[in-house]
């Protein structure tokens, strides 16, 4: 799965390998059958804590502070929303901290996490693999 994000950010020349998107992949290969790596959470966790983390950067800046603060806001919005997926809280500090430009970081953001979901519903294809999604909303 992560090699399938780094060469396609290789191949589109952007950067769609980001620490919290190695643990998502993490809880999708190792334990599909957990809530937090089903595809309403990994999509939907990682764009509502991007989402926060610039509501964060344009309200307070982007201090160390406002990335824990972001970090928390994240985690709360997840639960709120049903969409819990733990890595995804560091996006919203990647957010913070790194100040990337919004429509690119998103769309990327987007791209990344669908294609993790794709990798993951092929990892389990096989009739010995556990099956992936359990749900998907």
């Amino acid at each position: 799965m992560l090699l399938l994000l780094a060469a396609t950010g290789a191949v589109l020349h952007e950067p769609l390998l980001i620490p919290p998107l190695a643990a998502s992949a993490a809880l999708v290969h190792s334990t599909p059958q957990l809530p937090l790596a089903q595809p309403r959470s990994l999509i939907g966790g990682h764009l509502l804590s991007a989402l926060g983390g610039y509501l964060v950067l344009a309200a307070c800046g982007n201090s160390t502070w406002a990335a824990a603060l972001a970090g928390g806001l994240a985690l709360g919005t997840m639960m709120i929303t049903r969409t819990p997926h733990s890595p995804a809280a560091a996006t919203a500090v990647i957010v913070v901290l790194q100040s990337p430009a919004p429509l690119r970081f998103l769309s990327l953001l987007l791209t990344a996490t669908v294609l993790l979901v794709s990798a993951g519903i092929v990892a389990g294809l096989p009739r010995h693999a556990p099956r992936y999604p359990v749900y998907w909303w």
